[in-house]
């Protein structure tokens, strides 16, 4: 003769859950898994039987398992529940249905065992989840009746009957089977597979289900149910946190305005410590156990019967990245998780949420329009609409938000001055982007949603309200959301246990991160965050400070190179102090300093009324400025007269560069270790242009070494930013120590596709699957990425100890490093405040090329 129940319990598709049944997460869900872990943990478990991903699919289409079968593995009087399982918990499922099983005859039994108001609590709470949920009555049926107990469960039984023209069911297994296809159906509904989708389910996404034993919750004696959790959800500290309710079924202490008891002992009010102090000495034993054999935080929930703990669940604790790190970190302090695991345990990306200060997770937003989160972090200011505002604005100690249809290198002292910046036009590499992201500056690009009238310096909303100079904006850079007023912030995390978890992140990896500094404060930032050198330094944004722009203008205006010269000897010690401060800084790690890139156009005003005042400083009729401006004007300068093309045809600006650079390497080399700079050409295309502007590099070099009586080291590289650079690599390495690929001005050429432009049509073509990415956000591996393969491997090939490198903004992408450590390059450079994010990515990496992952 069989065993009682055998039948379930031998198939793996409707199964008791005991510590050997064939469960798992791919086949019955999360939920089943972790019943069985808490089975196996022998903790005070309801009695559950697990249905199959499988068996739900065929409840879908009609095909009942045993009924029988299942509820023999329950007592006869037992009232039973049902939850969802899916295999993962953020895929949602249909609500829990409790108390199956309720009908007159249990509700007189009860009455008299937990009283007649507790019972007829029960009852009627099942008809009325019974009726909207498998029944499929609206809500409304039961406005009308405002009586609870028995009162309420007679009239909600009659309004039951009238709307149905049948009586309540009242046997066990017919309810029980209502319930399952109720549930089955409703996963393969329309609106739950859109919020599956919205979730990153796959199509195919399977629904188990678990059948527990009901454990009231209401009765004689302390009884009620709650959730409990070891940890602060916000930030991962130690604190024992949750409600309970007394009297109460499944989440009920989780609704609002519910008069929950605290858990621990509170001055504020009753607490479950007080009420039931050795159920709450279990709970908090039951929960440590979970956490150390599941090795994971956990949010136990629970129901108490006379003063008895039992579990009905435990789930993965909800946190934030911050309270992720802090979670993650203190398993690998107790000795529960390797350290390695730790590190692979936060996603990189979710490191912007510690790095800058963020909307706080509770706090009301007041949504005026969303564009390109183009750089994370939150802030809150007053609106101002130019560069010379902002540094009015900074200089009272009142935030600002710079707001600009886009931004411009003249925009850079504003944008320093300013806490947060927001553009209606540009992408992820736009200029305010790239800015935003060094300056780790809260920045949201593209916001064309919002009618930007900037001569009249006022924004309209979408929803018709104006916005005008002083009013208060936040910027939260991280959602790309632009919000009303000043919601509450929550602190960037940069403490002790970040730290600890980079440290164990740079012990694994296995490519150096280097950070694009073009300040003494872009160089501060990249060595709080502990880069390995400067991997790229702009030359051109240190000219935009007001006292060196009419210097460079008058430069532009110079008819002959010994004029040119000339002015340029007046910007020759402004440049040396700036490198000589950023070597001093790097403590003698090196410093990649790129030589002037930007057309000369840029530097000019483009306005009459920044005509007519540059005419009177250099004291020239306006028509003499107005032609030269218009002379230097070009249809699309990113393609013209730039980077190496400007250092041949202008070389004095060159030559006094690499003057700067050198006198600043021996002033640096004074104290501390000797430094060794890098200095790098810009958008170079042909052998040609590399031995040109080397010889007179190397010319200046050996002046400045005679002049000073001293020698030193540099290295001579190119950047790597054109096709054909790519293509003729072989030509190129042998003349060069280095080869930094710009992935920025790569990835433009390559698709013909202006990065500044890009963001008005992006999302529409990632959305229909043109692009699966942004390639200026995630570097191209196909497309861009093939001509980085070319050049390194022709490059290498040509000079087998030339460096590598990526210093375009991919340099920070998780993705894109992974493609570069591929390749084998020696290092990406990347923004300040994505150098964080850069080494975790690397590091895991690495942990899972040792794993073979």
């Amino acid at each position: 003769m069989k065993p009682k129940g055998a039948a379930v319990q031998n198939n793996p598709h409707t199964t008791l859950i005991t510590p050997d049944a064939p469960v798992a997460s791919e086949t019955h869900g999360g939920r089943a898994k972790c019943l069985q872990r808490l089975v196996r943990l022998e903790l005070p478990v309801p009695r559950t039987v697990a249905l199959s991903f499988d068996q739900v699919r065929r409840i879908a289409d009609g095909d009942i398992p045993a009924i029988a079968a299942i509820l023999e593995q329950f007592d006869a009087t037992a009232l039973l529940c049902v939850r969802p399982s899916s295999e993962d918990p953020d895929w949602g499922g249909p609500g829990a249905v409790l108390n199956i099983g309720m009908n007159d005859a249990r509700y007189v039994d009860l009455s008299e065992t937990m009283g007649a108001e507790a019972a007829a609590a029960l009852y009627l709470r099942f008809v009325q989840s019974y009726a909207i949920h498998v029944a499929r009555l609206d809500a409304d049926v039961f406005d009308d009746i405002e009586a609870d107990g028995r009162d309420g469960l007679r009239q909600t039984l009659h309004a039951y009957e009238d709307e149905t023209d049948e009586e309540f069911p009242q046997d066990r297994g017919e309810q029980l089977v209502a319930v399952l296809r109720s549930m089955a159906r409703a996963w393969d509904g329309t609106s739950a597979r859109l919020l599956r989708q919205a979730k990153g389910a796959p199509a195919d996404a399977g629904l188990g289900l678990v059948i527990q034993e009901m454990i009231p919750g209401v009765g004689q004696g302390e009884c009620g149910s709650g959730v409990l959790q070891l940890v602060d959800i916000t930030t991962g500290l130690p604190q024992i946190t949750g409600r309970y309710l007394s009297q109460s079924q499944g989440r009920d202490a989780l609704g609002e305005g519910v008069a929950a008891l605290y858990l621990e002992k509170d001055p504020r009010g009753q607490s479950l410590e007080d009420v039931a102090p050795q159920a709450f000495a279990d709970l908090k034993a039951h929960a440590a156990l979970m956490r150390r054999k599941l090795r994971e935080e956990m949010q136990v929930e629970f129901v108490i019967e006379n003063g008895k703990v039992h579990i009905l669940d435990g789930v993965r604790v909800q946190r934030s990245a911050r309270a992720a790190m802090r979670i993650a970190v203190g398993l690998a302090e107790d000795g529960i998780i390797p350290q390695q695991e730790a590190v692979m345990r936060i996603d990189p990306h979710a490191l912007n949420e510690l790095l800058h200060r963020q909307v706080h997770p509770d706090a009301d937003r007041d949504v005026l329009a969303t564009g390109i989160a183009a750089s994370p972090g939150a802030a809150t200011g007053r609106i101002v609409f130019t560069a010379t505002e902002a540094q009015a604005s900074a200089s009272r100690g009142e935030p600002c938000i710079l707001v600009r249809r886009e931004t411009a290198p003249e925009d850079v002292r504003g944008m320093h001055a300013a806490v947060a910046v927001l553009t209606e036009k540009g992408g992820m590499t736009s200029h305010a982007a790239v800015i935003g992201r060094g300056l780790g500056l809260p920045c949201i690009v593209g916001a064309s949603e919002i009618r930007f009238q900037t001569k009249k310096k006022q924004l309209i909303a979408p929803d018709g309200r104006v916005f005008k100079t002083g009013d208060i904006l936040t910027i939260d850079g991280s959602s790309g959301q632009v919000l009303a007023g000043q919601p509450a912030m929550l602190e960037a995390a940069l403490d002790d246990c970040f730290q600890t978890l980079m440290g164990w992140a740079d012990v694994e990896r296995d490519i150096a991160i280097r950070a694009n500094a073009d300040t003494p404060a872009d160089a501060q930032a990249a060595r709080n965050f502990q880069a390995e050198g400067i991997g790229l330094c702009r030359t051109e944004h240190m000219f935009f400070d007001p006292g060196r722009l009419i210097v460079m203008r008058e430069m532009i205006f110079a008819q002959t190179s010994a004029g040119r010269a000339a002015v340029l000897e007046r910007l020759l010690p402004m440049q040396r102090d700036d490198f000589v401060q950023l070597f001093r800084i790097m403590e003698g790690q090196p410093v990649c300093i790129r030589l002037f890139d930007p057309p000369l156009h840029e530097f000019l005003p483009t306005t009459r009324s920044g005509q007519r005042e540059l005419a009177e400083a250099l004291d020239l009729p306006v028509s003499d400025v107005e032609r030269r401006v218009d002379a230097m004007s070009e249809y699309n300068p990113m393609l013209g007269l730039r980077g190496v093309r400007l250092g041949i045809t202008v070389p004095e600006i060159y030559d006094m560069q690499a003057r700067a650079i050198f006198e600043a390497t021996l002033e640096a080399s004074k104290k501390g270790a000797p430094v060794v700079p890098e200095v790098m050409i810009p958008l170079v295309s042909a052998k040609r242009e590399v031995e040109l502007i080397k010889t007179r590099v190397d010319s200046v070099a050996a002046a400045v070494s005679a002049e000073h009586g001293q020698e030193f080291e540099y290295r001579l590289g190119v950047m790597v930013e054109t096709p054909r650079a790519c293509l003729r690599a072989e030509e190129i390495a042998p003349h060069v120590s280095f080869l930094s690929f710009g992935t920025n001005d790569l990835t433009q050429m390559t698709y013909g596709l202006s990065r500044d432009d890009a963001g008005r049509f992006m999302s529409a073509y990632v959305r229909q699957d043109v692009f699966s990415e942004d390639p200026f956000h995630v570097l191209d591996a196909d497309g861009v990425g093939e001509l980085l393969k070319l050049g390194s491997e022709r490059g290498r090939s040509a000079r087998p100890d030339v460096t590598l490198s990526v210093c375009g903004e991919h340099g920070g992408n998780p993705e894109s490093i992974a493609l570069c450590r591929d390749l084998g390059f020696d290092y990406v450079s990347c923004s300040p405040f994505r150098v964080p994010v850069a080494r975790l990515a690397a590091a895991q990496l690495a942990i899972s090329s040792k794993l073979g992952g």
